[in-house]
């Protein structure tokens, strides 16, 4: 640690703090602290953390340093190939990596396992605690591995998941919404409108609209826009979104679908002349496009944080109490919506 603070003009305290995620480290320190200790190969000792934790609980210590890292996702290559999921993952990877753990990977979704079958491979491994990341399209985990989730501890990136009901990490899509609005409106925009598919509000119960309904309380009740929440049906009849366009007239987006705005400029907008887009999502692939960052590297680093926690406070079994950590997501600038 010492090595580090030299090598970045910090005291050791601050780089102790910012290597445990402390919140009094601004964000950006941290992340240049954790840049510089990957750099210069800083790992934290598992075994002295795990020993510690061992002599409060007065148990017999079990060391180990593996965690199970489980593709929930009906996409076996998930992890690695797909528009979100990748980002969970390298925050689960790298903050695994400075608390002195690894991961070995598993999909859910292999014909060759079950519930038995995962238990005896996280036995032989002496793998002690899950993180399980991809959930889409569904909150709710197959419930013949409810076996595995109730005898290792477990924590869900992404989002919140019922039957059973696991501890999560993920962006809190409420505030995101909410923050999206406040963002266009302090532009100058008036009538800003919610385009998401009614699937992936049901998912996150509700927390998208929920938010921008809020949001819209900055503006008149004349110029409130319901959301628009048939983007599937459109895909497939894109009159329903003209129709709802010419009726409801807005002058700004907020989307997850990079897909909308090809449809406006189809249509004749001239973005953000005519009209502004903003991305509740923004990833790197359109860096010049506004919008959200969720940090959803941030959110796979607090779930290991949360299973290493469990781990260490000797918690298993599915959680009378779940508990949740959420992001805060932060506006980003881009060319698709007036300075």
């Amino acid at each position: 640690m010492q090595d580090i603070a030299d090598a970045l003009g910090y005291s050791k305290n601050a780089v102790s703090l910012a290597l445990r995620n402390r919140p009094e480290i601004p964000y950006a320190t941290r992340e240049k602290i954790r840049q510089k200790a990957e750099e210069m190969g800083y790992q934290t000792n598992p075994v002295v953390s795990r020993l510690m934790a061992e002599l409060r609980s007065s148990q017999t210590p079990k060391f180990q340093a593996k965690l199970a890292l489980i593709n929930a996702n009906e996409n076996r290559n998930a992890l690695d190939h797909h528009p979100t999921i990748p980002a969970y993952v390298r925050g689960c990877e790298r903050r695994a990596f400075q608390l002195g753990y690894s991961f070995d990977r598993f999909w859910l979704h292999d014909p060759e396992f079950s519930a038995k079958r995962v238990l005896q491979i996280l036995d032989a491994r002496n793998i002690r605690g899950i993180v399980v990341v991809g959930l889409m399209g569904q909150n709710q985990l197959p419930k013949s591995y409810i076996p595995v989730w109730d005898a290792i501890p477990t924590v869900v990136t992404g989002v919140r998941t019922r039957q059973p009901a696991l501890s999560y990490a993920c962006v809190d899509h409420h505030h995101l919404a909410l923050r999206a609005v406040e963002r266009v409106v302090s532009r100058g925009y008036k009538r800003p409108a919610l385009i998401v598919d009614q699937s992936i509000d049901d998912l996150v119960q509700g927390r998208f609209s929920a938010g921008f309904m809020v949001g819209q309380k900055l503006l008149a009740k004349k110029n409130r826009i319901d959301p628009f929440l048939e983007y599937k049906k459109a895909k497939k009849d894109p009159s329903l979104f003209k129709a709802w366009m010419d009726k409801n007239k807005p002058d700004a987006v907020l989307t997850l679908y990079n897909s909308i705005h090809t449809w406006l400029v189809e249509m004749g907008f001239k973005i953000p002349e005519d009209i502004a887009f903003a991305q509740l999502e923004r990833r790197p692939s359109h860096p010049d496009m506004a919008g959200m960052n969720q940090h959803n590297d941030v959110a796979g680093e607090a779930a290991v944080e949360m299973v290493i926690s469990q781990i260490n406070n000797n918690e298993q079994g599915i959680p009378d109490f779940p508990r949740a950590t959420l992001i805060g997501a932060t506006w980003q600038d881009g060319a698709t919506i007036r300075s």
